[in-house]
């Protein structure tokens, strides 16, 4: 679906991406991440065909977008953080006045239906919640019955159930064997979304990867920690593979071995006559915190 090689753009001086290098299969969810000012939006733009690249190799459903014709633009949606515009028309009027504009479009019943407005439409777009003005953004990236779909942002600014319902939305979408390509400042919504992401920084990808997987997530150490109370406050602990550390009766260890870890304890538990660990978790960093490590040290690397 999308091809890119050592993919450039300077304004003058100052360069936005550095060597951009990318893959989108058919029928995945890819997230885009990366801090403001990563060359995210000047990517995607370029991807779009709305931005011309100072040099590198570009193939979009198989043709470049710097020289994308309407048949083209027809094969894909774009969904931007808000359309601001049509307040006054109704969501059948938009989706209908929107559907005009491809050759092959879908019909708007179907569309409006498809991401849950049937309800609301005869209402004004002014009328309508967060939530439900942005499944009107995408009905209206999704009318042209698009094979590539790019969402800005999806959730920006949007209550908890808002963002939930946009997520299945989202889902649904990609059931439907459509290709999404979304940009998201929200780990936890890249985490519930996307097969594969890109963490971008200073124009250049860093990772590439399952969210899961990214910066070696999925085999990081896990932190198992309990709370050394009652009968359990005063035994040794078992020899346990990884650093253990205790404060106020909280006792973690860090280790690369957490199923073999909690299996000893809790052995170590039932001989003392305690059936559950109080207060046990088990936890690998989380996506947030990989990410948060992952720019960090390109910063340090790049000031270095």
């Amino acid at each position: 679906m999308i091809e890119v090689r050592g993919l450039e753009k300077a304004y003058g001086k100052r360069v936005a991406l550095a060597g951009v290098d990318l893959t989108v299969e058919a029928g995945e969810v890819f997230a885009l991440l990366g801090p403001n000012g990563a060359g995210k939006t000047t990517t995607v733009e370029i991807l779009e065909g709305f931005r011309a690249r100072s040099r590198g190799d570009v193939k979009v459903l198989g043709v470049d977008p710097a020289r994308g014709d309407a048949a083209w633009r027809a094969r894909i949606g774009i969904v931007l953080q808000t359309t601001g515009a049509f307040e006054e028309l109704t969501v059948a009027e938009v989706v209908s006045h929107f559907a005009c504009f491809y050759p092959r479009p879908r019909p708007a019943d179907a569309v409006i239906e498809a991401v849950g407005l049937t309800a609301q439409r005869a209402v004004r777009s002014s009328e309508l919640s967060g939530g439900q003005k942005r499944r009107l953004d995408i009905a209206l990236g999704l009318v042209g019955d698009p094979e590539l779909l790019f969402l800005d942002e999806p959730t920006t600014g949007l209550d908890p159930v808002a963002r939930r319902q946009t997520w299945e939305l989202v889902r649904s979408l990609a059931a439907g064997g459509k290709t999404v390509l979304l940009t998201t400042h929200y780990l936890d919504e890249a985490e519930a979304l996307a097969d594969r992401a890109a963490v971008i920084a200073a124009g250049r990808v860093i990772a590439t990867g399952r969210p899961r997987e990214l910066g070696g997530r999925h085999d990081a150490e896990a932190e198992v920690r309990f709370r050394r109370a009652g009968a359990l406050a005063e035994p040794a602990l078992p020899e346990l593979a990884g650093a253990v550390t205790e404060a106020a009766g909280l006792c973690t260890i860090k280790t690369a071995q957490p199923t073999q870890t909690v299996a000893v304890l809790t052995a170590w538990a039932a001989s003392a006559g305690v059936a559950e660990l109080p207060e046990l978790t088990v936890m690998r960093p989380s996506l947030e915190q990989i990410y948060l490590d992952m720019i960090a040290d390109h910063d340090k690397a790049a000031q270095s």
